[in-house]
């Protein structure tokens, strides 16, 4: 979007990019020292000393800020899988061979598989999942 913003159109790409800072060709802006396109060893001195005008800074700086801000974690389950969970948990408790037999079992998962479902389950929500558990645990006091 930086770029979209600062894009003159009466200009070519080239001339775009060299007014913001940017690189037409990486091939051409960090060159591979001592190395030609067959692979044979070239005596170099050094890159090439093209001293160019930068007029739009602010597109680089802008997009190195963008680019150093931490990442969000948006880890989430799907909405299918927690009802899922939560339902083997509820009519099955801890038995995983016979939350593999029930009948909502629709992918036939094994009873290890089952576990790794739960245990993700855990680890995403554990707070919901501990309020979850202590739900059950007082719908059974209630029962009694």
């Amino acid at each position: 979007s930086h770029i979209r913003h600062a894009w003159d159109p009466t200009k070519s790409v080239a001339q775009n990019l060299a007014e913001m800072g940017l690189a037409e060709d990486p091939n051409k802006a960090v060159p591979i020292p001592g190395k030609n396109l067959l692979g044979m060893e070239v005596e170099s001195d050094g890159w090439e000393q093209g001293k160019k005008i930068v007029r739009k800074p602010y597109v680089v700086n802008e997009m190195e800020y963008e680019a150093s801000l931490p990442e969000k974690k948006s880890n989430t389950l799907s909405r299918d899988l927690i009802d899922y969970v939560r339902y083997m948990i509820q009519n099955h408790g801890e038995n995983y061979k016979e939350m593999a037999r029930d009948e909502k079992n629709y992918y036939q998962d094994t009873p290890k598989q089952i576990k790794r479902k739960i245990n993700v389950y855990k680890n995403f929500y554990p707070e919901e999942y501990k309020d979850f558990i202590a739900s059950l645990k007082q719908e059974k006091m209630d029962v009694q």
